[in-house]
């Protein structure tokens, strides 16, 4: 689609800005989520140097803006020092991870601590809702920089509702650019940006007049010269996004804050050349060899940046990729929706090519609760949980053994459409009696006490069946009255435990942010969490 011929850059097609020289950084790790286990009988040398550096980038990831040492991130990976010299060394190089100061140690100099970049990388998340839609823009360290929100109906339309999301997508990207989000030692000199607008990767030169990204986002890098294609603070006010654009943090101060830590076993290690998108994205362009991209020129020692203007814009985030978390049913390997319960028309539609095709960066797709799932299993949540989520339909996202279940048909989790009422209610899916249709009516009649008993029935049996440890309830439904629905599930779960002689699995309120777990989608592999 889009391609560059010499040293002047040429953008065919729509896509979502991404700045180059960082995209291209983050590609260079992209294949690190693609093995789980490097003690699997077969693995190879690639495939195990990309486990030990997903180790490695989980392992900064967790330590946040205090960072680790080589010699912790060696004992806790079991890795050699050598091996985690050469890792961390190709990660520093790729700008993926920095010094962070230096720590007494015992008997020896002090040693130097390391920390991921956070923003190095960016992916969105976007949790498109049957009547509303929400995108966040979160760094690799999971914070998020950047927010919309905006009302949408799938009734609507595959087409029409597709380029709406598009269109959000690029607002939120093009705000955080525009409200002055960037990446911390920004070249004041540098006045490109890069393009994604196709599959085909390239790259530019001092000089360039125009940079594209590939669909994978993973190569691009404009010199000096380069058009500037988001303006900056001071630029024309109706060309600083769509209302609804909320930078989240300050311009000029990053929050490296991490997630809550695990305790998983880590070991660790080294980039691959070429990316690969998440499970189930769609394919981005490999990258171009190393050396190739040209990037911005390395500030002088000491040199203080210039203020970003109209004519030295900030750049846009490095964009990995966008995830979409949605109703099911669906199938995110292939990113197809099937009949979205309520509305028909969606079966069979290809959400992820057709929103990856036109914003031109890698695309996943999942279910809502799969996706909130994962995102609180990345934050650190333990064990085996259930996630129930009831807004505007009931699901749930299963977490066993550390690990988000979704089925062999990314079905399991439909939990809101197991019976409990053989002559119950009609429900969209067809049946009667479905937990779904009873909650919904209890709830459109103002009677949320009997929506919280009828969920608790069935969280029961959830936990009948699966033996989980605890029950986790999200959902708009939920938190306009979080204490009635803590007591309606608690009330039931603690009855069936009595009767039991068992103690009872606790129950918790979370904001289950669906947005956030969809950007996982895409930033997790990068850690080897793919499935948390």
């Amino acid at each position: 689609m889009g391609h560059v011929n010499g040293m002047s850059g040429r953008r065919t097609g729509g896509g979502v800005r991404v700045a180059g020289e960082g995209a291209r950084k983050v590609g260079e790790a992209r294949k690190v989520g693609e093995v789980r286990a490097a003690a699997d009988a077969g693995v190879n040398l690639p495939a195990l140097r990309s486990h030990n550096t997903a180790l490695v980038l989980d392992l900064l990831r967790r330590a946040g803006v205090e960072g680790i040492s080589r010699l912790e991130l060696a004992e806790r990976t079991g890795l050699t020092p050598q091996a985690v010299s050469k890792i961390t060394g190709r990660l520093r190089d790729v700008g993926l991870a920095a010094e962070a100061g230096r720590r007494a140690s015992t008997g020896g100099k002090p040693r130097t601590v390391l920390r991921l970049v956070p923003e190095a990388g960016h992916a969105v998340g976007v949790h498109l809702d049957r009547d509303a839609l929400r995108l966040v823009l979160v760094n690799l360290a999971g914070t998020v920089v950047g927010e919309r929100y905006t009302d949408v109906d799938l009734g609507a339309g595959a087409e029409a509702v597709v380029a709406a999301v598009a269109g959000e997508v690029e607002a939120l990207v093009d705000g955080w650019a525009r409200g002055g989000g960037g990446c911390s030692g920004t070249d004041a000199d540098t006045d490109a940006v890069a393009v994604a607008a196709g599959p085909d990767a390239v790259t530019a030169g001092p000089g360039a007049d125009a940079v594209a990204a590939g669909h994978g986002a993973d190569a691009v890098a404009a010199g000096r010269g380069a058009d500037a294609v988001v303006a900056g603070p001071g630029a024309d006010a109706d060309l600083s996004g769509r209302t609804g654009w909320t930078p989240v943090n300050s311009p000029t101060v990053w929050d490296r804050s991490t997630p809550s830590s695990r305790t998983d076993p880590a070991p660790e290690a080294a980039p691959p050349t070429y990316p690969a998108p998440p499970p189930g994205a769609t394919a981005g362009s490999p990258l171009p060899p190393p050396g190739v991209a040209a990037g911005p020129p390395a500030q002088a020692p000491g040199a203080t940046p210039a203020p970003p203007t109209a004519v030295t814009p900030f750049p846009p985030p490095p964009l990995l990729g966008v995830g979409v978390a949605l109703p099911g049913p669906l199938d995110h390997t292939r990113g197809v929706l099937h009949r979205v319960t309520g509305f028909a028309e969606w079966d069979g539609f290809p959400l992820r090519d057709a929103l990856g095709e036109r914003l031109g960066v890698p695309v996943a797709v999942d279910k809502d609760t799969n996706a909130a799932a994962l995102g609180l299993a990345v934050a650190g949540e333990r064990g085996s949980f259930a996630y129930l989520h009831l807004g505007t339909g009931l699901g749930a996202g299963l977490v066993i053994d550390g690990v988000v279940r979704r089925g062999a048909r990314t079905a399991a989790g439909e939990f809101g459409h197991q019976v409990v009422q053989l002559d119950g209610p009609p429900c969209d899916c067809g049946d009667r009696g479905c937990v779904e249709a009873l909650c919904l009516t209890a709830v459109s009649r103002g009677d949320l006490a009997e929506a919280a008993r009828v969920l608790g029935i069935a969280a029961g049996n959830l936990v009948a069946l699966l033996d989980i440890d605890l029950v986790l309830l999200g959902g708009r439904t939920v938190t306009s009255a979080p204490e009635v629905f803590l007591r309606g599930v608690g009330a039931v779960l603690d009855e069936r435990a009595r009767r039991a002689g068992e103690p009872p699995v606790p129950v918790r309120t979370v904001p289950g942010d669906i947005a956030e777990g969809a950007a996982q989608l895409v930033l997790a592999p990068l850690f080897g969490r793919a499935d948390a």
